[in-house]
């Protein structure tokens, strides 16, 4: 499946792929609102920046609790019921007088929520299509979630300023709720692709069953580590410019798309495996800029080139649907989903704790480094290891072999996990 036109005739994708996009839209304006209305009554970027990217915080306590549903809950039902507690938590957010601990407590518990969404989303995708459609179906996820943002922090931005934060709030929670109606009336009943009864102890199996091999781990620390750290850079985007905030947003979803429709479409297999580390070093370095204080547009500029390495995660995601057995893609995407958002959640505390401490751009050109060594101690690291116990090879990203990749270090044979 090489062309969109195949994807979007294939039955139920229209549907999933409206209804993600609405969220993604209301995501963007009501993550933007949140912030600049903490930011205003706070004045603090710690926890600006907590309102934006804190709640992904909770996707940890997700993944270690409820993860063995994403493959045990009938996914139209589920989702539906994912978008209508976004509707009523974020119109919720946007009642006058909320203290900041309500705000954040609600925020928790949607994260909690979120963090069961991604494995039921993602795992309806891998079923409705065929495993060589996924990445470039994912890549058209990708590529409609940088259009809404770039929509939504545009939009956002501007009825922040010339109306109010609770206003984009209140049309944040309208869109969650018409995706709510699209996902019901569109996606036809599934049963779930696993039998039984979810719980805790099921999700800590079939956690450890996916971590328990080394190029599992490889990926799935490639795919959360070195972009979560970018993320923390872009939580401080309103405490380093409170005025230009979404255009710096809009600026790195416009870079993200950019990497998106270039690795899912026009980039061929045996490149695309050899461009995950040069994408992550690009998504960290030209951030090292805002050591210098840059002015608005060329911060803009430097956001939206570092964002095309973006693209990574495709490069990274292809691996693990490789690696995972189908009866387990829901779990395995929901993992990969829940850790990312939590070191997302994570950055984003540490780096307005540091920019407390010194200032915005200070900490942003810190989380630029440190992705970029984290990216060259996973590629070290693997290096290291030379082989694993299956006597495979790899690298140290998760995603290619070693005649396609000088840094390579282990690759399962025929093993399929994730």
């Amino acid at each position: 499946m090489r062309s969109y036109s195949a994807l979007f005739r294939t039955r139920e994708f229209t549907p999933l792929f409206l209804s993600t996009a609405l969220r993604s839209a209301a995501s963007t304006i009501g993550g933007l609102a949140l912030a600049t209305l903490t930011y205003r009554a706070t004045g603090s970027p710690l926890l600006s920046a907590l309102s934006m990217f804190g709640p992904q915080l909770a996707q940890v306590v997700g993944a270690t609790t409820l993860l063995s549903a994403s493959d045990r809950l009938p996914p139209r039902a589920t989702l539906t019921g994912i978008a209508l507690a976004f509707a009523l938590g974020t119109a919720a957010m946007a009642t006058p007088g909320l203290p900041i601990g309500a705000v954040f407590a609600l925020l928790f518990v949607l994260g909690l929520i979120a963090s069961l969404g991604a494995g039921v989303g993602w795992g309806l995708l891998n079923e409705i299509l065929a495993k060589e459609g996924y990445l470039l179906g994912r890549s058209v996820f990708n590529m409609s979630n940088g259009l809404m943002q770039i929509a939504g922090f545009a939009t956002g931005g501007v009825m922040v300023a010339t109306l109010s934060p609770r206003t984009a709030l209140l049309t944040a929670a309208a869109l969650y709720l018409a995706g709510a109606l699209v996902t019901r009336l569109g996606l036809t009943r599934r049963p779930p692709r696993l039998s039984g009864r979810p719980s805790i102890a099921q999700t800590w199996r079939t956690n450890a069953q996916l971590w328990s091999a080394r190029p599992r781990r490889l990926t799935y620390l490639g795919l959360w580590m070195p972009n979560g750290l970018v993320v923390g850079i872009e939580s401080l985007y309103v405490s380093y410019d409170p005025g230009s905030a979404g255009t710096l947003f809009a600026c790195a979803a416009l870079g993200m798309l950019i990497g998106d429709v270039t690795i899912g479409r026009f980039v061929s297999p045996r490149l695309r495996r050899r461009l995950a580390v040069p994408l992550l070093l690009l998504l960290a370095v030209p951030n090292l800029v805002f050591a210098l204080g840059p002015g608005v547009w060329v911060a803009a500029v430097t956001v939206c080139v570092a964002s095309v390495g973006y693209g990574a995660s495709l490069v990274q995601q292809e691996r693990l649907m490789f690696l995972t057995p189908p009866e387990l893609s829901g779990h395995a995407l929901g993992l990969h989903s829940a850790g990312m958002l939590t070191m997302q959640g994570v950055s984003a505390a540490l780096a307005g704790t540091i920019a407390q401490l010194t200032s915005p751009g200070a900490a942003m050109a810190l989380m630029a480094a440190g992705s970029v060594c984290v990216t060259v101690v996973l590629v070290a690291a693997g290096r290291r290891e030379g082989h694993g116990s299956d006597g495979s090879t790899g690298d140290g990203a998760g995603v290619a072999s070693p005649a396609e990749q000088p840094w390579s270090v282990e690759r399962p044979g025929s093993t399929r996990n994730g």
